[in-house]
């Protein structure tokens, strides 16, 4: 693919930094980082029944995505007065508070950069809404994982951890592993194709052949260093 048909952001480019105002004042991207993952996303607007609920899930997990070493950040094109009246409202509705910051994109810079907008759905002003795109950054700032659902289709929590189990387990493993269809952790993991057989043999003398491109072995959860 030529660069003139590349998209801005995709998976293995690095993720551009930015300031800007957000819920708890004023982000820098890389710094709010650090040396963490990061779960990047955007939802179409404040004050809206699906976003409210995905926001509300994802504060749940706060601990989840803390023990994956994984910070939360989100984006919509509402300014910060808006957004801290929300966060109280989500708190209300769901349970959780929620401590991560969301994005004040109201020039829609960012969304534009990071191709979240939906050019067919349109606000009350006749601009574009944000989609519900989801980016894994990790450490190094390299986007990992690029995800987009419709206004309509609430994102899966249970998937965003099964992913960042899935792209941490490989990271950890110097990308010896892969992760089959419907894998969770706990289950047998794919050896990676150019994996040799003594090395295979030696580090992993429980797994299976099932063809010669598919060869599958145990591995604990427990086991990795996040």
């Amino acid at each position: 693919m030529s660069n003139t048909l590349r998209p801005q952001i995709y998976v293995g480019c690095k993720a551009p930094n930015f300031q800007v105002q957000s819920s708890q004042g004023i982000i820098d991207f890389y710094d709010y980082i650090g040396d963490s993952w990061c779960l990047f996303f955007s939802h179409p607007a404040d004050f809206t029944p699906v976003c409210t609920t995905e926001i509300g899930a994802l504060a749940s997990l706060a601990e989840e995505f803390a023990m994956r070493r994984c910070k939360l950040l989100g984006l919509s094109t509402n300014n910060r007065a808006t957004h801290v009246k929300w966060l109280k409202d989500i708190e209300r509705v769901t349970g959780f508070r929620v401590n991560f910051p969301l994005l004040c994109d109201v020039d829609r810079r960012l969304s534009t950069v990071f191709g979240m907008l939906d050019a067919r759905t349109l606000d009350a002003d006749g601009h574009p809404v944000p989609l519900r795109s989801t980016y894994f950054v990790d450490p190094n700032k390299v986007i990992r994982l690029v995800q987009s659902y419709p206004l309509s289709t609430g994102r899966n929590t249970a998937e965003l951890l099964r992913c960042l189990d899935s792209l941490q387990l490989s990271d950890a493993t110097s990308h010896q592993f892969m992760t089959p269809v419907n894998w969770i952790p706990g289950d047998d993991v794919v050896l990676a194709p150019d994996l040799d057989a003594p090395t295979m043999q030696e580090k992993y003398p429980e797994h299976r052949t099932i063809r010669d491109y598919l060869r599958l072995a145990p591995f604990d959860p427990d086991q990795l260093d996040r």
